[in-house]
């Protein structure tokens, strides 16, 4: 099967310098959306019409296709003429022998289910039309039918009042016998109300060449639902989110409230995992058996193990929570972070590029930067590992069972020895013995005689 997406629209209602295609929902493009979904079925070719926005569309999709075994072509539209129009620049790449499927750049949510439906009714030999009621089709091309049969479709512009009021409507989506749709296309006229080549005249050629014309509808309304505004790409949004909490809850997910969660990737679940309101999940985000998310987490691209609780307001990125861990609130981890099991990371600590082992704890107001930490180590308050001069980083080693005292600062690279504790406030500089205490500062003193300073008037 050929797919030719067009996405050439200017989007002028978007009001932004990014072509419309490009506009992100759930953390993906809308094209991009299309193009996982058309890849989805196997095409033997895939084009991408593109026109506003010069080269910007045609490079992101080149870097999607090298990330993907279906090759994408581009085809550019300039000027923009119609539907019609935009598919004749496809035209030198179809293979005859595969029926063309056309689909929409800002159309992003058409299942695939719904699709495989649309190639069954079309088969080889008929021209398929994804059709749908609405309650309100005001500005779209409706279905005329003859007896049950589709004789045509007409725009709105176009469109008498008795066809005005006719709420069967055009998605656009269409199956098409490719050898068909190469003649029915150079025989296009653009005499009508908005001077364009439509694809819909298509449909009069069709039942004039006695091609049947047949329709399938999907299983729900806003799966051909159109971006065209910001207005309309929340809307999008909040479906496709619902869609995704209704999905989770269906596998047992427990969601606090599932109007406020965004998943903008790919969320895996175990049993009996919490998610309390107003988390997001970008990336692949893996989370195991007895997980509880609480409120407003950020994360992105990590894995937390089996039992482990993330209390409200942390961010985990490219990251890795062990088992029975306990997090936050309001804790950092930042990439290269490996946590083992039961480990304790409290409130305002950051931890990046470093492994924690087992039952270790930095419980709050500490960084903890390109450092390897063994198994229950306390880390104090307001302690940091200095890892960078400025031009190099560089690695602490605690090993276990090392204490470290509030208000330390460890200049790497240094280590500190198993069962050694670092006094409060102490700078380390060089390395900790094993089992012995460490401290490093001024002896205190108390200066007779001294006042504070009064402001002068």
């Amino acid at each position: 099967m050929n797919v030719v997406i067009l996405a050439a629209g200017m989007g002028k209602r978007m009001q932004s310098a990014l072509p419309k295609v490009l506009h992100p929902l759930a953390g993906k493009p809308l094209l991009q959306h299309v193009i996982d979904t058309a890849r989805s079925l196997t095409p033997g070719k895939l084009c991408v019409i593109y026109g506003h926005g010069g080269a910007a569309v045609p490079a992101v999709v080149e870097k999607w296709a090298a990330q993907c075994a279906t090759p994408i072509e581009t085809a550019l539209q300039q000027p923009q003429l119609g539907t019609g129009h935009a598919v004749m620049q496809a035209v030198p790449q179809l293979d005859e022998d595969m029926p063309t499927m056309v689909l929409y750049g800002d159309v992003p949510l058409t299942g695939a289910e719904s699709l495989r439906k649309l190639i069954d009714a079309a088969g080889h030999d008929k021209l398929a039309i994804m059709t749908v009621e609405q309650a309100n089709p005001f500005g779209l091309g409706r279905i005329i039918r003859d007896g049950g049969r589709i004789v045509r479709i007409v725009e709105e512009k176009d469109a008498t009042e008795a066809e005005r009021a006719i709420r069967e409507i055009n998605s656009g989506i269409m199956v098409i016998p490719t050898r068909h749709l190469k003649k029915w296309l150079a025989a296009l006229s653009n005499n009508n109300a908005q001077g364009e080549y439509y694809l819909t005249d298509i449909v009069a050629q069709a039942v004039a060449d006695g091609v049947p014309v047949v329709s399938s509808q999907p299983s729900a309304e806003w799966e051909v639902a159109g971006v065209n505004s910001k207005v309309q790409l929340a809307e999008l949004e909040r479906r496709h989110q619902l869609n995704i909490a209704n999905a989770l809850l269906e596998k047992g997910v427990t969601l606090m409230d599932p109007s406020r969660i965004d998943v903008r990737g790919e969320l895996v679940c175990g049993r009996d995992v919490t998610i309390d309101v107003g988390c997001v999940f970008e990336g692949r985000v893996e989370l195991g058996d007895g997980v509880h998310i609480g409120a407003h987490n950020v994360l992105v691209n990590s894995r937390i193990a089996a039992g482990a609780q993330i209390k409200p307001f942390c961010h985990i990125e490219d990251a890795v929570v062990g088992e029975k861990s306990l997090i936050g609130p309001y804790a950092r981890l930042r990439p290269g972070t490996e946590l083992g099991e039961d480990v304790h990371v409290g409130n305002f600590v950051e931890i990046k590029n470093s492994q924690v082992a087992a039952h270790s704890k930095a419980n709050h107001l500490a960084y903890v930067g390109d450092a390897t930490v063994g198994s229950r180590v306390n880390i104090g308050a307001g302690t940091i590992t200095c890892n960078y001069d400025g031009a190099n980083k560089f690695r602490t080693v605690i090993e276990d069972d090392a204490f470290i005292g509030s208000d330390t600062q460890l200049v790497a690279p240094v280590t500190v020895g198993k069962g050694a504790t670092l006094g409060a406030g102490t700078t380390l500089t060089k390395d900790a013995p094993a089992g012995k205490l460490t401290i490093s500062r001024p002896k205190q003193l108390t200066i007779e005689g001294w006042s504070r300073p009064v402001k002068k008037k």
